[in-house]
């Protein structure tokens, strides 16, 4: 029996390969037999790929010229770079939720039917549905620049970038996913809570480092790892999940769960 988890023979797309989870992902990817790993950055990864190409991804230009070097077909397409609030609100949505949107859409048609298109997403976009209406306009907007003018236009909701970031891929995964279904394409989100990796500093710059560790604390005691983020991630580019289609897969430790069901101790925010 052929082993669903396998990606012999499969040619994949990761960004933001060059530290934390993309770093892990494309060690594992490699691991499960990748034929061919394509990394856009803007730095160089050190880990297993075949190819590399410089990309700032807050730069349309950029994102373009990189889609024209890419080379051959594509089986997964993996969104995963992603900075923190520490930058502008428009560099934020830019890299967060414009880069993603504009390679799977610019890439769809090269995107092999029975391919998957995987975003990272982020735990801080669970309540997408309190700025349903807000996101809805903006997804609906499919140029660059307008997209970004209307970011500058509403600086109360854009204050918290990031979390408005991922609110938005969140929507976004699964508004795309009809459309890509209909290419023999899956495309889907994984959320994790927050993650021991380089970017963690920034997190805990605009979070507060009392939040993360309170966070870490009510889910199961530790921070989510980077290897457990691209484990999921791998899953559900893979054949395993043929099935799954506009799914925002929550990695938590248990934490949402532990909060809709009143188990949550806030005291340790206090």
């Amino acid at each position: 029996m052929t082993n669903p988890f396998s990606y012999t023979g499969k040619r994949v797309l990761v960004t933001g390969a060059a530290s934390g989870i993309g770093a892990e992902l494309v060690t594992l990817l490699a691991e499960l037999g990748a034929e061919h790993i394509t990394a856009l950055d803007i730095a160089e990864p050190s880990g297993k790929i075949d190819e590399f190409i410089r990309t700032d991804l807050s730069d349309p230009g950029a994102i373009d010229a990189a889609m024209e070097a890419i080379p051959g077909p594509i089986d997964a397409l993996f969104n995963n770079a992603g900075v923190a609030a520490t930058l502008p609100a428009r560099t934020v949505l830019s890299v967060n939720y414009l880069a993603a949107r504009r390679l799977g859409e610019g890439l769809s048609g090269r995107i092999r039917p029975g391919g998957s298109i995987t975003q990272t997403g982020s735990i801080t976009g669970n309540r997408w549905a309190d700025h349903v209406e807000a996101i809805q306009e903006l997804v609906a907007i499919d140029e660059w620049d307008e997209a970004l003018a209307w970011v500058d236009a509403h600086p109360d909701l854009v204050a918290d970038s990031y979390s408005f970031s991922k609110e938005v891929i969140q929507y976004f995964t699964m508004q795309a996913s009809r459309a890509s279904a209909t290419k023999g394409i899956r495309t889907n989100s994984v959320c994790p809570a927050a993650v021991e990796t380089p970017l963690l500093v920034d997190f805990k710059a605009v979070m507060t480092e009392k939040v993360i560790d309170w966070q870490a604390r009510e889910a199961n005691g530790r921070l989510c790892t980077a290897t457990e983020v691209a484990n999921a991630l791998a899953f559900v580019g893979s054949d395993a999940a043929t099935y799954i289609n506009g799914l925002n897969l929550i990695v938590d430790g248990g934490f949402g769960a532990a909060m809709t069901t009143n188990q949550i101790d806030f005291s340790g925010l206090g």
